[in-house]
């Protein structure tokens, strides 16, 4: 009988220009993030200035997350259609005239107009619903945990508003911190336009947006990740936009001190999301954010029992960024590997759409149910939330979430 010749997996080469697309593109998010929270890390600026409540400081800093998180949806399927070089080029341009805009609002003391600005910004959330489609394809299916969870470590934007914002208003002033913010963003704008290419097997999807939409919606693994993402990348931009307020509140911090407080715990999560990126595609989704779900919840708890500053709760912060950051990676490691292709950018639109939303409504609820009165329990409400929340997509990911086939390992010939 003939011998059966095994079948054999042959990788291919990397594609000439992936690394510097994929730091072109994270790079570009790394300034995305950055406009993008450019309210919520100065809100004891304006809550000092304008006199502002808890509550109504909430209100200020989700309002560029709610927008920035309903137009990725958008933003993602235009990507599939133009492409991410067009796309990046869009967002970090349109996003300048928000900036200033919230620069003239915040120099008139006027809540109203920081609040109409800070809806217009929501565009610069939506830089995230660009790079997914674009990084994805540039790598093969195997390798995509990898080159989201890099992708993804662009939100260090937000450490880098939490730490220069503040320190930059005390340097140099108000307004002039938002000219150097647009100027950042005209440069990255001028050079993703002449540098970042599409990947060579990228071709434009001209499906009609509603139909596509519509498919995307159909599939059970959309609505899955998108409750999980919002549990996990919401945790994440709940906790970055409204920490400065919380540390203020609970630990008397100075703008400065809360603001490289709050850095820290950005960086803690931007390095933990490229490891759960790159943990999923070795052994898995399921693993990483069971892991994560089951931190958040522990560490939530510890959190609202206020450790002492800095030895107690330094530490415990840093883990939930952690935890939050790995947990974000290994989601997004499941839309690289199962979104069907020509659908990434609406799949991916949908869930980090999710994600944004998620981190809309905590900063509201913690400013609703703040009670200056009980020094020991002035967020214990919200707290307890994130913590149920936490446990319940622990459950979830356990019981309705399916381990995805994986990627076959490929070896070259």
């Amino acid at each position: 009988m003939p011998q059966t010749k095994p079948t054999t997996h042959v990788v291919q080469p990397p594609l000439k220009g992936q690394a510097l697309n994929l730091a072109l593109a994270t790079a570009a998010s790394v300034v995305g993030f950055w406009a993008w929270n450019v309210v919520a890390t100065l809100s004891t600026h304006y809550a000092r200035t304008m006199e502002l409540s808890a509550g109504t400081m909430g209100i200020l800093v989700a309002m560029p997350i709610f927008v920035g998180s309903l137009g990725r949806i958008l933003v993602g399927i235009l990507t599939d259609r133009y492409g991410g070089r067009a796309l990046f080029t869009f967002v970090l341009a349109a996003t300048i005239p928000p900036v200033l805009l919230v620069a003239w609002g915040g120099a008139l003391d006027s809540f109203a107009f920081v609040l109409v600005a800070g809806f217009l910004l929501g565009i610069a959330g939506t830089v995230f619903a660009v790079g997914i489609p674009f990084v994805s394809a540039w790598y093969p299916p195997a390798r995509r945990g990898f080159a989201t969870g890099v992708f993804g470590a662009g939100m260090g934007g937000t450490a880098l508003a939490a730490f220069l914002n503040p320190r930059l208003v005390a340097w140099i002033g108000y307004v002039p911190t938002h000219l150097v913010i647009a100027c950042v963003l005209a440069v990255m704008a001028v050079l993703v336009w002449f540098v970042m290419k599409d990947a060579p097997g990228w071709a434009p999807n001209k499906a009609p947006v509603v139909p596509k939409l519509l498919d995307a919606a159909k599939l059970a693994v959309t609505w899955k990740l998108c409750f999980l993402y919002a549990v996990l990348f919401g945790g994440f931009v709940s906790f970055a936009t409204y920490l400065p307020t919380y540390l203020r509140d609970v630990y008397a911090f100075s703008p400065t001190d809360a603001g490289a407080r709050t850095a820290g715990f950005a960086l803690a999560a931007v390095i933990a999301r490229p490891i759960g990126g790159v943990l999923a595609d070795r052994i898995g989704s399921k693993p990483v954010v069971l892991t994560a779900t089951a931190g958040v919840a522990v560490l939530g708890w510890l959190v609202a029992l206020q450790p002492v500053a800095d030895v107690q709760a330094g530490p415990v912060f840093l883990a939930m960024a952690a935890a939050l950051g790995l947990g974000a990676g290994g989601v997004f490691a499941w839309v690289g590997a199962l979104s069907p292709e020509g659908k990434m950018g609406a799949i991916s639109g949908i869930v980090s759409a999710a994600g944004g939303l998620g981190g809309y409504f905590p900063p509201l609820i913690m400013g609703w149910t703040y009670n200056p009165d009980a020094p020991q329990y002035k967020y214990a409400i919200g707290l307890s939330l994130l913590v149920a929340t936490a446990l319940i997509a622990l459950v979830f990911t356990l019981a309705f979430v399916k381990t995805p086939a994986r990627q076959p390992a490929v070896r070259s010939q």
